[in-house]
């Protein structure tokens, strides 16, 4: 699967009404963290067919942002169901971030 872009006008379609597990990246352009998960991320949409990728920009999206209570980027925030089920901060590796979201 591809990577999505996230933003407040898809956010519904896209996370909340999906029928598998959405990964949401919470991620801004001059997070460090965040540009060393992004190719990580990228991996694992290609390879994986079971759960869903986003990418929200805090910095162009701050109302998500705001919503979900975001305060330290990277933040990896799972959706099952449309609900938040659980959130894994910081730089993780491939392997962590595939056992978060099958766990």
């Amino acid at each position: 699967m591809k990577e999505l872009i996230i933003k407040k006008s898809n956010f519904e379609e896209e996370v909340i009404n999906s029928d598998s597990p959405v990964l949401v990246d919470f991620w801004a352009d001059w997070c460090g963290p965040c540009k060393m998960l992004s190719p990580v991320l990228s991996e694992i949409a290609e390879e994986n067919d079971t759960f869903k990728i986003g990418k929200v920009n805090v910095d162009s999206d701050h109302v998500l942002a705001q919503k979900y209570v975001i305060t330290n980027i990277p933040c990896l925030v799972l959706f099952k169901d449309g609900k938040e089920v659980d959130r894994l901060v910081g730089f993780h590796s491939k392997e962590e971030i595939i056992e978060f979201v099958n766990k």
